[in-house]
């Protein structure tokens, strides 16, 4: 899957969702041809992809029905950038309307983090042989050369001073690598040769060495995010200002790790890493507007809370339609980035938003109350059934939890029945319930007499037999 996500057809990757959502099959079929339209408009002429923009989904459905998940899911497995917004957010009070550009920002955000984690893992092959040549250095005395130790780099302000080419930082980190090929004494060479062997062998995975690390401060960083720019001083000025680095006494298994990030960081082009994620973020990024029938309004004449509402659509509405937004890494447009509307629309509905925030979002979706069968399937079916994920904490304890047929039966039923009788909350009544039914069990343990736990019928029920009663129905019969 992970060689072709970007060419997945609609069926496929509604296959990929079926693995972790049980049902709303409209749901899943239509963000599948949404995100198949994006890999056909990239197969067009440049001029003709320009004018195709993304078909912008509304999602309506009570809590817990599987709108985030759908989303988030869809994201993880296109590997595309996503960001979830709450739309009441924007409706508080001294907040109203303020800052909408922030999802996009945080889109940015979410991008670059994919994308340069994409190029450091790229560079992990050439930064495992550097590492390699760093702990031999560490382990035999005398190997590192000593004009590597005392290399800093020119005056930092030698910049201002003079008009001269200031070498980058990047071409530093070149130089420095050539030092320290430098030839040494055949002793320490055949010394270095033997620990290289050692080495290969894991050997000496437990030795204490002293390596050189670049400190992690904070950069000091002026982000004005009303106007939607971030100024990042270490950036100004970070291919002139020599890093700062400390001294770490760890053992050669803790340096690989430490060392291997490190290595790899200094090897990629950060330039070229924001120019791609913007791209990334620009062509392929995702934001679920989670809770748009909150902000809602279908009366004409409205005052006061609706006002603001509507404000907050009129706010958002230029960000779907397609504008540019300002951030700290530059200028983006949000014309192709897909917009997924969320809502439980239990009081409002779709035709109460403003007309023109309406036509952004042409495919509305329906997704359904999920019933017993669905509970049961959520429970045992999935990739992360909820019953599997209990199983693997506690077998942590050394404890192995069997779930019977009946017991998954009788929870399912349970959580039907509670969302009927109570708040229906969808599947998210099925935490609440192991969780209650399993918080005895997780207390006791660590229990070295305890080796295995059956989770039975008779076990639900003794534990919920209080809570949760059949509905008498004859008492509505005349």
């Amino acid at each position: 899957m992970k060689n072709n996500i970007k060419t997945m057809t609609p069926k496929q990757i509604v296959a990929e969702l079926d693995k972790y959502i049980i049902g709303q099959e409209d749901a899943k079929k239509s963000v599948a041809i949404a995100l198949r339209n994006r890999y056909r408009r990239s197969q067009l002429s440049e001029e003709m992809r320009e004018e195709i923009t993304p078909k912008n989904i509304l999602m309506m459905g009570p809590t817990g029905v599987g709108k985030t998940e759908i989303a988030r899911r869809l994201a993880k497995i296109m590997e595309a950038p996503f960001v979830k917004v709450e739309a009441t957010k924007f409706t508080e009070v001294g907040y109203v309307g303020r800052d909408v550009d922030s999802m996009i920002r945080d889109l940015v955000e979410a991008s670059v983090r994919i994308t340069k984690q994409q190029r450091i893992n790229e560079k992990y092959g050439i930064a495992d042989e550097l590492v390699e040549e760093k702990i031999i250095d560490a382990l035999v005395p005398g190997a590192a050369s000593d004009n590597v130790k005392n290399v800093n780099g020119p005056n930092p302000f030698d910049f201002f001073l003079k008009n001269s080419n200031y070498p980058s930082q990047k071409k530093q980190y070149e130089e420095q690598q050539n030092l320290e090929k430098q030839s040494v004494p055949e002793d320490i060479a055949m010394a270095k040769e033997q620990v290289k062997i050692h080495l290969r062998e894991g050997k000496l995975e437990d030795q204490l060495i002293d390596i050189e690390v670049e400190d992690s401060v904070n950069t000091n960083q002026l982000d004005l995010q009303n106007e939607g720019i971030g100024i990042a001083i270490g950036n100004i000025f970070g291919d002139m200002m020599p890093k700062k680095t400390k001294h770490k006494k760890v053992t050669v298994r803790e340096a690989r790790k430490i060392l291997r990030e490190q290595e790899a960081q200094n090897l990629i082009d950060m330039d070229q890493v924001i120019d791609d994620a913007i791209e990334n973020a620009e062509q392929n990024g995702i934001i679920f507007i989670d809770e748009i029938d909150k902000i809602a309004s279908g009366n004409s004449m409205a005052s006061g809370a609706d006002v603001s509402r509507e404000g907050v659509q009129r706010d958002i509405l230029p960000i779907v339609e397609g504008s540019v937004v300002n951030t700290k890494h530059g200028p983006v447009k949000t014309d192709h980035m897909l917009f997924i509307g969320a809502g439980a629309f239990h009081v409002s509905k779709p035709s109460d938003l403003i007309p023109e925030l309406q036509g952004r979002f042409p495919i509305n979706v329906e997704l359904k109350n999920l019933d017993k069968e669905d509970f049961k399937k959520i429970l045992t079916a999935t990739e992360n059934a909820v019953t599997k994920q209990q199983k693997a904490l506690l077998e942590t304890e050394g404890v192995d939890v069997e779930f019977t047929d009946d017991s998954t039966d009788e929870i399912a039923e349970m959580a039907y029945l509670m969302n009927e009788q109570t708040e229906n909350i969808g599947a998210r009544r099925l935490y609440t319930i192991l969780e209650k039914l399993l918080e005895d069990v997780s207390f006791m343990l660590p229990d070295d007499s305890v080796e295995k736990i059956v989770i039975d019928r008779d076990f639900v029920k003794n534990k919920f037999k209080e809570t949760v009663k059949e509905v008498d129905v004859d008492k509505y019969i005349l």
